[in-house]
């Protein structure tokens, strides 16, 4: 297997210091490229961020199918999610707390009342250490690498976290993330915050899209998008029934994500292990897009606050420009004792796996 050389595309910055500490300062930022003939997939280690997916369409022509930015700097800047891998605790926290074995921890506020995503520095704001390269091979991949400290953002224990993401049959891309609880307890959620538009980013909306999930189950939300009841309701005769093909825009404007018009849901998945959660397509273009994992849930998220927002190629989003698949656990188990817990302790391994099978 050949290894090839490390040759990122390097940002050099003042921008370094935002990832905190002496040792991140002498880490670089890069853009790496997995490829495997025209399917090709451009991530950097600044936040384990998916960058771009180029897939061919039915007639051949290339597009990327992932909305983003155009430079580095950008990426370092941006408050969109656009690609990254959120934690220690991806999604809304309910007022930034939590109680584990009896003691209450606070976090950081970055969303209304709530945390989301980490805090202000969760894992999309920190340099990942890249631990293996390899390009020049059938299955290409990178395995990433993130020591979070104990404290960080409010969480406690020390977290030994990898990410690998590989190339690993035609128009397929594995991600495969683990984590170990060092000392101490602690509450662990990863997700992939992907925004996709299978008609290639920056063509318009994703209204058209249909989109099918193997979930039969969905946890209602409040107006600051918390499951605040608790409750698992079924999805059958609501506006959230995808359990069969549907336009995404069919009943969008029958449901709010919060306070705006669009979806920003919760499923609980069928079944459990590694199990095909979703199917999408773009019947204009052909693409399509099965997404395999091994989490409980998943967050669908039509891009309900894209608004002239800066995109690639000097172009703008705009609402319902691009959705997202985000496998997780279930939203603020924290604070839901009726929920499967997310906490992980010392000498226990948590393990979250995606895989997206592209298809024209």
């Amino acid at each position: 297997m050949a290894r090839a050389p490390v040759l990122p595309v390097l940002l050099c910055l003042a921008v370094l210091a935002l990832a905190g500490g002496a040792d991140a300062r002498r880490k670089m930022v890069g853009v790496y490229e997995l490829k495997r003939g025209d399917f090709s997939v451009k991530m950097t280690n600044w936040g384990a961020t998916i960058m771009s997916i180029l897939v061919p369409d039915s007639k051949g022509n290339l597009a990327d199918v992932v909305l983003g930015k155009d430079t580095l700097a950008e990426y370092v800047t941006d408050n969109s999610a656009f690609g990254p891998l959120n934690g220690r605790v991806a999604q809304r926290m309910a007022r930034s707390r939590f109680v584990l074995d009896g003691k209450v921890y606070h976090t950081y506020i970055n969303d209304g009342r709530n945390s989301i995503h980490g805090g202000h520095r969760g894992f999309s704001k920190v340099i990942w250490t890249v631990k293996e390269y390899v390009a020049g091979d059938d299955s290409p991949y990178i395995t990433l690498y993130y020591r979070s400290f104990d404290g960080e953002q409010g969480r406690k224990n020390d977290l030994d976290v990898y990410a690998t993401y590989q190339l690993t049959g035609p128009y397929e891309l594995s991600i495969r993330t683990n984590a170990t609880a060092l000392n101490k307890a602690t509450p662990v959620n990863f997700l992939q915050h992907v925004y996709l538009n299978l008609g290639g980013e920056g063509s318009g909306d994703i209204l058209g899209h249909t989109l099918q999930l193997s979930a039969s189950r969905y946890t209602p939300m409040d107006e600051e998008l918390l499951p605040s009841s608790g409750r698992v309701d079924p999805v059958a005769g609501t506006n959230y029934d995808f359990r069969t093909p549907t336009p995404i825009g069919a009943r969008i404007r029958k449901v709010k994500g919060g306070k705006v018009y669009g979806y920003d849901i919760n499923y609980v998945i069928d079944w459990e292990g590694m199990r095909k959660v979703a199917v999408a397509r773009d019947g204009k273009s052909g693409r399509a897009l099965e997404l395999w994992a091994n989490q409980p849930a998943i967050q669908l998220y039509t891009g309900n606050f894209l608004n002239h927002t800066q995109a690639k190629g000097g172009k703008l989003y705009e609402q319902y420009d691009g959705f997202c698949l985000e496998t997780q656990a279930y939203p603020d188990a924290v604070n839901h004792p009726e929920f499967p817990s997310v906490t992980v302790r010392p000498g226990q391994v948590y393990k979250h796996d995606m895989l997206y099978k592209f298809s024209f």
